[in-house]
């Protein structure tokens, strides 16, 4: 009777785990066709994760499935073009502007130290700038069309992963046995909440520099005053760093020419309203819903995605980080309970001399056992 309950019962385990082989090997194998699009698609599958409680909300309020998916993906397409549209209007209007400020910059810049004047030649990499500004220019003009493909297969596929979401969840954890399942959801929800972090949190700084610097630059006379901003909102998604990555050259600049005053304006202007300001507003406001990742890993997993996997690794980076910190703390969840790492190191500083007793009695015991038989 055992034997033929555990039978089909063990027959059906290995169907699943064989089931879920090919699947993966199908999944390495379309990856690998699909890698020029890869990106794209793995945008397009964090974006739709973040949009599916918009897609059910719509749908408890009497939407059907197929309309709520419609409207979660138009809120993802405006989304988009809101982020993406100021960046490419500015790289492709300003950059003429940009191309003539380094150009201005004088080719050599004299500072003096306690009395004594030393001469720094800038030429050289004055001529790098421009090249690389120049290629840059020209390669984003070519690649538009690619872009636009790109663009709607993002959103054919967000309109897609929205409206199969749930078979898409049902299917991923199929094979997984039930008794790891709570690891599943465990780290589903890390990957949950880091990309609300990412998407939701990032953009509304980003927002919210882009209000706060416009202003500012055009109140400290800039002409160029929108674009910087858009620099400085889109630099808002490097952590720790951020805008002060834009506030320092412009800083410089005004230092190269003589312009004291203007640089000292920005500098202090801009880092605190720019660069300090929106975190300091804007994230506490909106964190409780995010990892809580600290900010050093997210720097690690946003240089090592973007360094590895381009543009889309300011996604994925972080988000591969803040999946392996839940799977190292389940695991030490796992282990050692609720023990500190202070008691653990004093329990394994006490438990030599006791694990050497406990071996040498049962050596004893085992021994004498033998000698009595």
């Amino acid at each position: 009777m055992t034997g033929s309950s555990t039978g089909p019962a063990s027959s059906n385990g290995r169907r699943r785990y064989v089931l879920a082989g090919i699947v993966v090997a199908l999944g390495v194998l379309t990856g690998g066709i699909l890698l020029d699009v890869l990106g794209t698609i793995l945008f397009a599958l964090t974006v739709a994760y973040v949009l599916l409680p918009v897609q059910g909300w719509l749908v408890r309020r009497g939407l059907s499935e197929w309309t709520g998916a419609l409207a979660a993906t138009v809120v993802g397409f405006v989304a988009a073009i809101a982020v993406f549209a100021p960046i490419v209007v500015a790289l492709y209007f300003r950059i003429e502007q940009v191309l003539d400020a380094v150009k201005a910059l004088p080719r050599e810049l004299s500072v003096t130290v306690l009395e004594a004047t030393y001469t720094v030649e800038a030429g050289e990499i004055q001529a790098l700038a421009i090249d690389y500004l120049s290629d840059a220019a020209t390669s984003f003009a070519l690649a538009l069309p690619v872009l636009g493909i790109k663009f709607a297969l993002f959103i054919v596929l967000m309109f897609g992963l929205l409206l199969k979401g749930d078979e898409a969840g049902r299917a991923a954890v199929a094979p997984i046995p039930y008794g790891y399942r709570d690891v599943v959801y465990a780290l589903t929800k890390r990957a949950r909440e880091t990309l609300y972090a990412i998407y939701v949190l990032q953009v509304a700084t980003s927002i919210a520099t882009l209000l706060v610097a416009y202003p500012l630059f055009r109140l400290l006379g800039y002409e160029a005053a929108l674009t910087l901003s858009i620099m400085a909102a889109v630099l808002q998604f490097v952590p720790i760093i951020g805008p002060s990555m834009l506030i320092a050259p412009i800083t410089l600049y005004h230092v190269a020419v003589g312009d004291l005053v203007a640089a000292t304006l920005i500098g202090v202007l801009g880092l605190v309203f720019v660069a300090w300001l929106p975190d300091l507003a804007v994230r506490p406001r909106l964190s409780r819903r995010s990892a809580g990742l600290p900010g050093s890993l997210y720097f690690v997993g946003f240089t090592g995605g973007l360094f590895t996997l381009g543009p889309i690794g300011i996604v994925v980076g972080p988000l591969i980080v803040a999946v392996f910190v839940e799977a190292v703390d389940l695991l030490a969840d796992e282990v050692n309970g609720d023990t500190t790492f202070t008691e653990l190191v004093e329990a394994d500083d006490q438990e030599p001399p006791n694990a050497a007793a406990d071996t040498e009695t049962t050596f004893e015991d085992s021994s004498s056992q033998a000698v009595d038989d």
